[in-house]
C-alpha cells in the first residue's frame, strides 16, 4: 500500500472577502470528511492574517486525493472562490520522509 499523502492547501482571500472565502471552504469540510481514504480535513485560520486560510488533509494515497480532487464539490468551491481569492489556491502535497 502507497503511503499516505500529506495536503496543504492555502487560500489567500482579498482583504474583506476573508469571510466569503471561510463560507465556501466549510461547505467541503463534511462532504469530504465522508469520502473513502479521507483521515483528516481541517480548515484553519491564520490568527494574525485573517485572509490567509489553508486545509490542511491526509489521504490514504494519492488516488483518493485525486478523487477528491474531482469531486464536485471541489469543485463547486473552486469556482466559488474565484474573485474573492487574490491568486489561485496553492495545493502542495508531502509524504512522510
Amino acid at each position: 500500500m502507497a503511503a499516505s499523502v500529506h495536503v496543504v492547501a492555502r487560500y489567500l482571500a482579498k482583504p474583506g472577502k476573508e469571510g466569503e472565502v471561510r463560507g465556501v471552504l466549510n461547505t467541503l469540510i463534511a462532504p469530504s470528511r465522508r469520502e473513502l481514504g479521507c483521515y483528516q480535513y481541517d480548515l484553519l485560520q491564520n490568527p494574525d492574517n485573517p485572509c490567509d486560510l489553508c486545509f490542511v488533509e491526509r489521504w490514504e494515497d494519492d488516488r483518493a486525493f485525486q478523487q477528491h480532487s474531482a469531486t464536485e464539490h471541489v469543485k463547486a468551491a473552486i469556482a466559488g472562490v474565484e474573485g474573492l481569492v487574490d491568486v489561485p489556491p496553492d495545493v502542495r502535497c508531502y509524504g512522510i520522509v
